[in-house]
């Protein structure tokens, strides 16, 4: 009698990569694709429309600064409500706000108002979606394995982000801004269908809180007793704002005088986010024991793509540069949401983040306007060379924090709000 062989055996997706997990890097990576590509999408519209790039950047400002005022409510929001619900609520108005922004742009004509409104709508939408969605993807993983976790899910994110601007170049470029915008719409609303299968029937039952205040009261104490927590976003606040402020004004500059135009510039970007992905292919397998340390450590190398356009260094040597400044931030940005992962209670993570979100963009739109004055007053290179020296001196004064240096790695999360000692548990893994 013959056996009758068995049927080959169906590849298994890793056992810390549940059901929550998968459903949230798949919408990532959706919305994602959409989202970087109308970015490029609204631009050219306010363009197309007659406008110029003071128009630009009132369409950009119009989202920031919901984003900014709304933040820390949509954490309080995300720790009170079911955080896929919030969501979901959140995908189904930047689907809303994108479908009208694509149907203004189709009809021709779009006005400067109704574009600025709806892409405030967009930035409301991704104030109450940021903190739910981070606090969601938090608690979805746990044990050891949640910094390989989380360094595949952001290099699932950093890919589609690549892949959704050159795509969405393409496509303006193809069939005009309007269509990309109506891609973009259907990209959240296929986003929403897939969170709203979100189970989070493991995460405890939220106890009534004395009211919104008192939510934002008890996370302010959260976020600022920890000198490691507060420490680090006071030193992203002004280095996110500096280099933001050197790649949006003074890099296109650059690239225009010295480097042949916008194609290098464009090649020089797409390299940062390049390496972006391989930082965080690089934390799949690499479990550095000091969590923060070799974190902040790796923050260093962002001062070098404004250093570089200072001299101005040739095209090819910018594109490493880029290259190497993003693959270096990723590992601190997977390091970072280790954690918090691994730090802060569950009930609190949302509000934490919103915290975390808004001391890392509020000073943004500030240094962006601040960038052409700043060139008047001292000429682009000193400017430069000043973004690259903050960016060293923030990032060196965070490592006088102890904590920073001392936070190890541990298998689990504290259950408790108040704030643990570095050294509270046994480290896991190390710098090798």
């Amino acid at each position: 009698m013959t056996s009758t062989p068995a049927p080959p055996a169906r590849p298994r997706r890793p056992a810390w990569a549940g059901r929550n997990y998968s459903l949230l890097t798949a919408a990532a990576v959706v919305t994602g694709l959409g989202a970087n590509g109308s970015l490029i999408a609204a631009a050219f519209a306010v363009l197309e429309a007659g406008g110029d790039s003071g128009d630009v950047g009132l369409v950009a400002a119009a989202r920031t600064l919901p984003l900014v005022v709304f933040l820390l409510i949509g954490g309080a929001v995300a720790d009170r409500l079911p955080r896929h619900r919030v969501m979901v609520a959140a995908n189904a108005l930047n689907c809303l706000s994108q479908a009208a922004f694509a149907a203004l742009v189709l009809a021709g004509e779009p006005r400067l108002w109704q574009m600025m409104l709806l892409t405030a709508l967009g930035g409301t939408g991704q104030a109450f979606f940021g903190p739910a969605a981070e606090g969601m993807l938090m608690s979805s993983v746990e044990g050891e394995s949640a910094g390989r976790a989380f360094a595949l899910f952001r290099m699932a994110t950093q890919g589609a982000a690549l892949g959704g601007a050159a795509l969405g170049g393409a496509l303006v470029a193809a069939v005009g801004p309007g269509w990309v915008l109506a891609l973009d719409a259907a990209a959240f609303a296929g986003a929403a269908a897939l969170r709203s299968f979100l189970d989070v029937g493991h995460i405890p039952p939220r106890t009534p809180g004395e009211g919104m205040l008192a939510d934002l009261r008890e996370g302010w104490r959260e976020f600022i007793g920890r000198p490691w927590l507060w420490g680090i976003v006071v030193q992203f606040s002004i280095a996110n704002a500096v280099v933001g402020a050197a790649d949006a004004v003074y890099g296109p500059l650059v690239a225009r005088d010295s480097l042949g135009g916008a194609g290098p510039w464009g090649l020089a970007l797409a390299a940062f986010g390049a390496g972006t992905v391989a930082g965080a292919l690089l934390m799949t397998r690499w479990k550095p024991r000091r969590l923060l340390l070799a974190g902040t450590l790796c923050v260093f190398p962002l001062a070098l793509p404004s250093a570089a356009l200072a001299v101005p260094v040739p095209p090819g040597v910018l594109y490493a540069v880029m290259f190497g400044a993003g693959a270096t931030v990723e590992v601190f940005g997977v390091s970072w949401m280790t954690a918090l992962h691994q730090e802060i209670p569950e009930d609190k993570l949302s509000r934490v983040s919103a915290y975390d979100w808004f001391g890392s963009v509020s000073l943004m739109p500030l240094a962006t306007a601040l960038a052409g004055p700043a060139e008047s007053a001292f000429g682009r290179t000193a400017a430069l060379w000043g973004c690259a020296a903050l960016v060293v001196l923030v990032t060196a004064l965070v490592l006088l924090v102890p904590d920073v240096r001392g936070l190890t790695r541990r298998t689990h999360r504290v259950s408790t709000a108040a704030p643990a000692p570095a050294d509270a548990e046994s480290p896991v893994g190390g710098l090798g």
